[in-house]
Order: C-alpha cells, then sequence, then structure tokens
C-alpha cells in the first residue's frame, strides 16, 4: 500500500489572518523556525505566505526609502498568495513529491473537506528521503552479514571437507 500524505505531514499548523500584519508573520516564522504560513479565515485556507514573500516586500520598501515600520504597516493580504495549490491527505507522497518538484514549490497545503488540516513541505520529503536511505543503508548491511554460497563452499574447501554427493 502506497504511503500518503497525511503519514508525513505536519498536523499542528500555524496560520494567521489576512488582517495579520507582515511583522506578526515574520516574527511567528522566525520563533518556529518555518517558511510557509498559511493565511486563514473562517477556518478557511485563503492564501499562503513565504519567508520569500516578506523578503521581498522588505527589500522593496528598503529601495523606496521606508524605514523599518514597512513591515508594520502593511496586511498580510497584502502580499499573500491566493489561488494555493493544496492536497488532500489521502493523496499518495510520490505523487505529491513529483508535484512540488515539478512546480518548484516548497509546500502544499493538505486540505480535507475544505478545512486545512496539515502541510506538507519539501523537509518533509527529505525526512522521508532519509528514512529510506537508512532502510536501504540497512538491508544491505544485512546482504553483506549473511554469507554467500560461494564464501561457504572456500570455507567447506579448507576445512578438508569433501562433498562426493551426485548433486
Amino acid at each position: 500500500m502506497p504511503a500518503i500524505v497525511s503519514e508525513i505531514m505536519s498536523s499542528r499548523v500555524l496560520g494567521l489572518p489576512p488582517s495579520a500584519s507582515l511583522a506578526e508573520a515574520r516574527t511567528l516564522m522566525q520563533r518556529h523556525h518555518i517558511r510557509h504560513l498559511p493565511v486563514i479565515e473562517n477556518d478557511k485556507l485563503i492564501g499562503l505566505i513565504s519567508q520569500r514573500d516578506i523578503l521581498a516586500a522588505q527589500e522593496s520598501s528598503l529601495e523606496q526609502g521606508l524605514n523599518g515600520e514597512f513591515l508594520q504597516q502593511h496586511q498580510l493580504s497584502e502580499i499573500m498568495v491566493t489561488g494555493v495549490t493544496t492536497v488532500s491527505p489521502h493523496a499518495g507522497v510520490r505523487e505529491a513529491a513529483l508535484y512540488l518538484q515539478k512546480h518548484k514549490y516548497g509546500c502544499l497545503p493538505v486540505v480535507n473537506k475544505g478545512k486545512l488540516v496539515g502541510i506538507v513541505t519539501d523537509s518533509d520529503f527529505i525526512g522521508v528521503a532519509i528514512h529510506l536511505l537508512e532502510v536501504l543503508d540497512n538491508q544491505l548491511n544485512e546482504q553483506d552479514d549473511e554469507p554467500d554460497l560461494d564464501d561457504w563452499q572456500a570455507e567447506a574447501d579448507s576445512t578438508g571437507y569433501r562433498d562426493d554427493s551426485p548433486n
């Protein structure tokens, strides 16, 4: 049975309303070490803001000669991405990973029956890759530990045992 998104997603999702300031979003993202923040209104996902979006807005304000009050004075609704692509918690992990890679997205919000239930990020897929590499390494190590028939025959020959059976 293929792995599904709900098995790897983060279900503790932080979000802010569209009226929150860019400064609030930046602080929340820094405090929780996250790069993507859903924008939520009435328990519905209406947009997404990334760390990169905030940095771009901040850079733009510096170019315009505005002081540090820019992030305080502007709301998420002004720069958030709308029409966000989402994924079902029952979607396949492989398909979700391929979608992220193809479209160069950093995350996919996970929505079930219109409600945001999680988020899956490129970091979650790196965790899956690390786990799979560990499983593969363990399997390869087990194969190395198993005596191979040629090794057994060489050992039998070196002990002076001789098999004269007709097989």
